[in-house]
């Protein structure tokens, strides 16, 4: 089965080894019919520490790391 991948901006980087990554995502409402913008947290795995508030960085799924975690913070090499 295919790891989802988001993408998103770094809200905090306090915690030891992870990062609370910002995910925004855009759908029309069907009532309204306007682009309604609603907004996700994620806790993701930065096993260097490397990421710092304000970067954008991409996360994909994986194995739950802790009560919170299920996503890593991983380099596109595309």
């Amino acid at each position: 089965m295919p790891k989802r991948i988001l993408q998103g901006v770094v809200v905090s980087d306090k915690n030891d080894k992870t990062v609370v990554v910002s995910v925004e995502r855009r759908f029309s409402d069907p009532l309204l019919k306007k682009i309604v913008r609603r907004s996700k947290k994620y806790h993701a795995h930065d096993e260097s520490n490397s990421v710092k508030v304000g970067d954008v960085v991409k996360i994909r799924e994986c194995r739950p790391m802790s009560k919170l975690k299920q996503w890593e913070v991983f380099k596109d090499e595309a």
